[in-house]
């Protein structure tokens, strides 16, 4: 199949790499439909992460069931799926308690980016829907990952009706975070952002108020909303030390921060956290447990997070995806086979 492939930083192509095939009988094989590019892919992208070269990439994908193993019993070849980021049996204790992420039997997505996924969970991780229409595949696309993590911040959070909530970051996962805030009920969403088209989009989505400023600035605005009390609840949507300890800095005594950027050379600070019982809380989305009720809401019109794909692509182009993404000039990516 074709697929695309790091080899190096900002070194992406697209190759012909073999087929993914059954390899337990727990497996399913999906024939993608669209995929897309996430801001985590952006790290190996710039080399702050590990490469190994020829390594396909891409965790984030939409398509049919190709082919199944002898023990899928829920799925056939022919059914439309949503993939969760993360594959899960949804069986095992840390599934049972809502942690999918975490299964004792999982597995992940590693070729959204190419024309077939291997999904080594299918029962426990495929959500079946009728195929979407054009207007709609691109939110049932963001239920992969990107939706349901930005859920998840606002859901570890502890955001509740009639809430103050600061959302850190502006990417596509900060977006999202944003329209979980709405749907579960804060009042007040202040979006930290410092790009006129997120700005908008962030408003759109229910953000009452923007902060442009980062660091100490960006805490002093927020306290001067907040009337000197801050956030509380607090998204932390990007994953480095300095945005870290902007989400600390902005959230008020007794809050939690709600953590789903990937932590990239974050020290936390811990004395802050001890003085003020500020808590911490979040991960890797367990994705499957988010899904049937956001494909519920998309499919009702009562949530859009399509809208973060900004930037539409051939497969064969998506180098020029990752460049748009690391340059800022697309919020997020889909690339089709």
């Amino acid at each position: 199949m074709r697929a695309t492939t790091i080899h190096g930083p900002r070194d992406i192509r697209v190759e012909e790499v073999p087929d993914p095939r059954i390899e337990q009988p727990t497996d399913a094989v999906v024939r993608v439909t669209a995929g897309c590019i996430c801001g985590s892919d952006l790290w190996r992208y710039r080399g702050e992460n590990d490469i190994n070269a020829g390594d396909t990439i891409g965790h984030e994908a939409i398509g049919f069931v190709e082919e199944v193993g002898a023990d899928v019993q829920r799925f056939r070849p022919g059914d439309f799926v949503i993939i969760p980021f993360c594959h899960c049996d949804n069986t095992c204790p840390n599934c049972a308690a809502g942690v999918q992420s975490a299964c004792v039997n999982g597995g992940g997505t590693v070729s959204g980016q190419g024309e077939l996924v291997r999904v080594n969970q299918a029962d426990g991780s495929l959500v079946r829907t009728d195929q979407p229409s054009e207007s709609v595949m691109p939110s049932v696309l963001s239920l992969t990952d990107v939706m349901p993590t930005g859920w998840h911040a606002a859901v570890s959070a502890g955001v509740r009706p009639g809430m103050t909530v600061v959302v850190v970051g502006d990417g596509a996962v900060g977006l999202c975070g944003v329209i979980a805030a709405q749907q579960q009920g804060a009042e007040r969403i202040v979006m930290m952002s410092r790009h006129a088209d997120r700005q908008q989009l962030g408003q759109e989505f229910g953000a009452t108020d923007i902060v442009p400023e980062r660091d100490e600035a960006g805490i002093e605005a927020v306290l001067d909303l907040t009337k000197g009390i801050g956030a509380d609840a607090t998204l932390e949507c990007v994953g480095t030390d300095q945005s870290m300890r902007m989400a600390f800095g902005l959230a008020r005594a007794g809050s939690t921060v709600g953590f789903v950027g990937v932590p990239h050379g974050v020290t936390l600070p811990v004395g802050r956290m001890f003085g003020k019982n500020i808590g911490l809380r979040g991960g890797v989305a367990p994705v499957r447990r988010y899904v049937p009720d956001l494909l519920t809401r998309v499919l009702a019109g009562e949530i859009n997070p399509g809208r973060v794909f900004d930037l539409d692509l051939p497969l064969d182009d998506v180098a020029e995806g990752y460049r748009a993404m690391d340059e800022r000039r697309a919020i997020k990516v889909i690339v089709r086979p």
